[in-house]
């Protein structure tokens, strides 16, 4: 700034100290108004104060501080210094949604600057242009601005302008632009000290990531980000949004929607600006309506097109009201109106270029089939449709979905099913670039209306084969790859040891009474940042896995039979394999059989404890009823052989041997046909030893333990001391068969973290991913350790699902809490068939036959399920 008074160098430093250490620069600039300054020292400590304030604080401080300022650059007769506090304060003016005050401090900055001090008005008025959605007269101010700053050599404003227009870049879907500009930034932050730039940057790079498709890639560059400002001590906003739209699109919507809230209430409390809260607003609508919380999404979504209209922030509100329509349509309500609303935002989309645009057409699409106006459906589906074959993989699913809907429209079965295959296809591709597991299962909840439209058509052909075939295509779908094994990371295994620790304490402290909270909310951050780092993995699969054969399904059958439930319409279909032939029976309501079986599971609990055997006649009753409900009339075509059931995920809980038809068959239950053949086809290892561990705090002791030491002869024993984590999960890795005797916790809030527990804390699903190749065969003789999270389209994830894509073929294990003391015969008596050479399966069913005809007994039988084929 030439103008400015000579002596003035120091202080000017003020402004890029802003954001290479915030905290400081807020301290000096209060020392330098202390000590009676020029008008021109004043002006610049106050606008730093007011940029700490508007970006950090509170904006109606900063709105003081900034007018301030701007007066003291005037009665200071310093162009350049007025030009330079009106850009700051038309930043802020706008983020506090006076847009045209903010606009007018703008045109007076512009008129009042020169040369390097207009550049700078200009990249900042850019920046606002890209807040308000004026995407084309950002990047024209960006234009202007950089070859001045590029002139003379400013570093730091170079890399703030080009960081801008990659975002500008990002918005209207020119990723490769973007990541050119993002990248050059890049290495001119690397030459300063702009430690709140360099953190933006990375925030910035992990936005680019996840617009190309990168979910793991994003998410480890937003955590990065958060610790580089958690340095700074500086708010998150911005990355909250961001990081909502990651976490939206990798299925996890339930988190998205409380960053979103959890960053409001923050942003309420400190009087933060109306620009961001509205963004975070239409961020936890969009979060909201990915839930399932319809009427949540339209609260959210209706207060943020209100803030974007006042702010006049059109492109933004377009946006918003896009969202505020598909909630309103997910809540029920249709009409011609809505056809239209949702045609304009379209049209409206399109002309801003916003990538979302498919999107609005596929919506006004659906609205008018809804509504049977097939010509204006053909007309805005058609639209859609052309995103089909390029963009990412949102876009192209988007486009498929409306393809799909068009061929059903037109009544082609094979344009719905062309389109659906081509679509998963999209999908599978990118679930397979992650590597966590928890991520894969939630991804596919984006392919199920084209799975649900697939098997519809399926149904209607009359092909129980192809109805097989599409019902195994989206189910069970994070078992057909092998998982990407955690990295020796030392964070993550320091984390999991301290959260190992800090549970065991917390478990503790409450078995002597003692309050917990401080040890609960240790556990909680150690939870969260145990999950942060495994989603950071990136994909190792080539491809989404083999697809069902079902001519191989039916050979490695035999005299055996599969019965898979297909879920259409909310009605179950029963598909029994077997005899060469694929075969369809019309079972019942799947809502009336998910109740079914909370009632079942209420009673074995109940039935878990002695004195409760007037329990047992209805709990049968119960079983005879699921049996009407879910096998019907395939339940005379069985036959005499094994019979493996492949239930939908809502039905995961069913004691599936208390059902008569099944009681004295040799059964065996699994996530998927597909993985049935996995586990079928999988060889024992060669030098397979057995493996006993007991945990603490059994009612009995594990007293099966020591009697199966001494049968076994040479298996290696764990207990005590010994059975801790490591330890175990050393000697389980590779064994030939595993007995696990610990209480175990499922954790339907986090399936990842239930866990068995050890000697010092718990065994969760995560360590157990960490193991090259699971034991063979393991027995969890505990509670709930059969129990799962049903999530994504059709997925499962705990313990047991843990285990089959890492070599497991088969697994016993209980849906529901079991009586310690009746459990010990139970094991014994397994143990004995599997020494006589009986699978799994064929060993707990003679195993039930032993146990005394008391109901604690008889509950603890149907409590457990052999899962695989081993």
């Amino acid at each position: 700034m030439r103008d400015v008074t000579a002596g003035s160098e120091p202080v000017l430093e003020l402004l890029p100290m802003v954001f290479a250490d915030p905290g400081e620069a807020r301290a000096r600039a209060e020392h330098v108004l202390r000590a009676a300054p020029s008008p021109v020292h004043a002006s610049v400590a106050h606008q730093v104060l007011g940029i700490w304030q508007r970006d950090f604080g509170d904006l109606r401080i900063a709105l003081r501080h900034l007018r301030r300022a701007r007066d003291l650059a005037a009665r200071a007769e310093s162009a350049d210094r007025e030009a330079d506090v009106l850009a700051t304060l038309g930043v802020a003016l706008v983020h506090a949604g006076r847009t045209r005050q903010g606009l007018a401090s703008f045109e007076r900055g512009v008129a009042r600057g020169s040369g390097h001090t207009r550049a700078r008005v200009l990249y900042r008025r850019a920046y606002v242009w890209w807040v308000l959605g004026h995407h084309r007269e950002a990047l024209e101010d960006v234009r202007r601005a950089l070859p001045v700053l590029r002139q003379v050599t400013d570093d730091i404003w170079t890399a703030r302008a080009l960081t801008l227009r990659a975002t500008v870049h990002l918005a209207l879907g020119a990723v490769e632009r973007a990541v050119a500009d993002f990248t050059a930034a890049e290495r001119l932050w690397d030459t300063t000290g702009q430690e709140h730039d360099k953190a933006d940057a990375v925030e910035s790079r992990g936005l680019a990531a996840f617009r190309s498709g990168a979910i793991p890639a994003a998410l480890r560059l937003l955590d990065e980000a958060e610790e580089r400002y958690a340095k700074l001590g500086t708010p998150t906003y911005n990355l909250s949004i961001r990081r909502c739209e990651v976490l939206m699109a990798a299925g996890l919507a339930p988190e998205a929607l409380a960053e979103a809230d959890a960053a409001i209430a923050l942003l309420d409390r400190i009087g933060g600006q109306s620009t961001r809260k509205a963004e975070l607003l239409l961020a936890a609508a969009r979060a909201a309506r990915s839930a399932g919380d319809a009427h949540t999404a339209i609260a959210r979504a209706a207060v943020a097109v209100r803030l974007f209209a006042a702010q006049r922030r059109t492109w933004w509100e377009t946006h918003a009201r896009l969202v505020l329509i598909e909630a309103r349509v997910a809540a029920g309500r249709r009409s011609g109106r809505m056809v239209a609303d949702a045609a304009a935002v379209a049209e409206r989309l399109a002309a801003f270029g916003s990538p979302a645009a498919p999107e609005a057409s596929l919506l006004a699409g659906r609205i008018a089939l809804a509504l049977g106006w097939t010509a204006d459906a053909e007309r805005h589906l058609a639209v859609a449709a052309r995103s089909r074959h390029g963009g990412p993989p949102p876009a192209r699913m988007t486009g498929w979905a409306a393809q799909a809907l068009r061929a059903r429209a037109a009544g082609s079965r094979r344009g719905v099913l062309e389109a659906c295959r081509r679509g998963l296809d999209v999908l599978d591709d990118h679930r397979m670039t992650l590597g966590a597991s928890e991520l894969r299962a939630h991804a596919t909840a984006q392919g199920a209306e084209l799975a649900a439209l697939a098997q519809e058509v399926s149904l209607a052909e009359g092909s129980p084969r192809r109805l097989l075939g599409w019902s195994e295509r989206w189910r069970a779908t994070v078992l057909s790859a092998p998982p990407t094994r955690p990295p020796d990371d030392p964070a993550l295994l320091s984390g999991l040891t301290a959260y190992r620790e800090i549970a065991a304490r917390a478990e503790a402290a409450r078995m002597e009474g003692r309050p917990v909270p401080a040890l609960e909310r240790e556990q909680r951050r150690l939870e969260r940042e145990i999950r942060s780092r495994t989603r950071h993995m990136g994909g190792a699969a080539a491809d989404a896995g083999d697809r069902l054969d079902v001519g191989r399904l039916l050979d490695r059958l035999g005299d055996g039979r599969l019965v898979e439930l297909a879920v259409v319409d909310g009605r179950v279909h029963v598909l029994l394999c077997g005899q060469g032939k694929v075969r369809r029976f019309a079972g019942g309501s799947l809502a009336e059989a998910v109740a079914e079986a909370e009632h079942v599971q209420a009673g074995l609990r109940r039935l878990a404890h002695p004195g409760a055997e007037a329990r047992l006649p209805v709990v049968e009753a119960a079983g005879r009823r699921l049996e009407e409900l879910l096998l019907a009339g395939a339940v005379r075509h069985l036959g005499p052989g094994p019979v493996v059931i492949v239930p939908p995920g809502a039905l995961h809980r069913v004691p599936w041997a208390l059902l008569p038809a099944l009681r004295e068959r040799v059964l065996s239950v699994s996530p998927s046909a597909n993985s049935w053949l996995r586990a079928r086809e999988t060889a024992p290892p060669p030098d397979g030893r057995p493996v006993l561990v007991r945990g603490p705090g059994l009612a009995t002791g594990g007293a099966e333990v020591p009697e199966l030491a001494d049968r076994y002869g040479t298996a290696t024993v764990l207990e005590g001391d010994e059975a801790q984590v490591p330890r175990v999960l050393a000697e389980l890795d590779g064994a030939g068969l595993a007995h696990l005797a610990a209480h175990g916790t499922f954790r339907a809030d986090s399936p990842l973290f239930s866990a068995l527990r050890m000697a010092d804390g718990p065994l969760i699903v995560h360590d157990f991913e960490r193991l090259a190749r699971s034991p063979y065969r393991i027995i969890l003789s505990s509670c709930d350790t059969a129990r799962l999270a049903s999530v994504g389209a059709d997925e499962l994830l705990g313990l047991v699902t843990a285990l089959l894509p890492l070599g497991t073929a088969g697994v016993v294990a209980s849906s529901a809490p079991v009586n310690d003391a009746a459990v010990v015969p139970l094991m014994l008596a397994l143990h004995k068939g599997l020494g006589a050479g009986l699978s799994l399966a064929e060993a707990l069913r003679d195993a039930r036959t032993t146990l005394p005809g008391d109901a604690l007994h008889q509950a603890t039988g149907w409590a457990f399920a052999a899962f695989g084929a081993a």
